[in-house]
């Protein structure tokens, strides 16, 4: 399937941060990509070019191809409540982004191979596709066989961050996905309203 697998430090450069976690690259050099980045000489964007870089920026933290991000977007838009809100929500609610929120992965890619080869289980049945939805009280966890994986250790030993809707034992290598969380608890910079606004036109 049609992956981005280029550099990561360009395209976070192209949206002036670090959207993929820590890069030292983009702390160095943290003006736009290409000949003339550093003059930051630059137009005045147009309201649809904001729009379309903020789903462009939401599409690329998530590793989201566009046709399965429209499908969400659709998804999100038939559902009761706020489009934007529950479209991150569903984003959040992957097994790819979960595995990487509970720190058995170091990025959603790392998560997202970990899920395509099998190592991850989903209430005790594994499952190897990174756009499943879970739901609220699902148990995610580490195959038997791959729980001593060096890639998983390092991961988890370098983890420092804690979410309230998840729950994660070190020991067993298990974590619960509590419930969905609110938009406040979402921490990635994205204004949510203005990919609503791209796709309502």
């Amino acid at each position: 399937m049609a992956r981005y697998t280029g550099p990561q430090t360009k395209i976070a450069r192209k949206f002036g941060e670090a959207i993929f976690g820590e890069d030292k690259s983009f702390e160095k050099r943290n003006f736009p990509p290409g000949q003339h980045g550093s003059t930051r000489r630059r137009g005045k964007k147009s309201e649809y070019a904001i729009q379309l870089q903020e789903k462009q920026k939401a599409k690329y933290t998530y590793g989201i191809l566009e046709r399965q991000f429209r499908n969400i977007f659709e998804k999100a838009s038939s559902s009761k409540g706020i489009t934007g809100e529950i479209l991150l929500q569903l984003c959040e609610s992957r097994l790819d982004n979960v595995v990487y929120r509970m720190g058995v992965a170091p990025s959603r890619r790392a998560a997202r191979q970990l899920v395509s080869h099998r190592h991850i289980t989903v209430n005790g049945n594994i499952v190897n596709i990174p756009s499943y939805s879970l739901k609220p009280n699902d148990v995610v966890a580490v195959r038997e066989k791959s729980k001593s994986l060096a890639t998983i250790e390092d991961a988890l030993n370098n983890n420092k961050s804690i979410y309230e809707w998840l729950t994660w034992n070190s020991e067993t290598k298990m974590g619960t996905f509590v419930n969905i969380p609110e938009r406040i608890q979402i921490p990635e910079n994205i204004k949510e309203q203005l990919i609503v606004e791209l796709y309502s036109k």
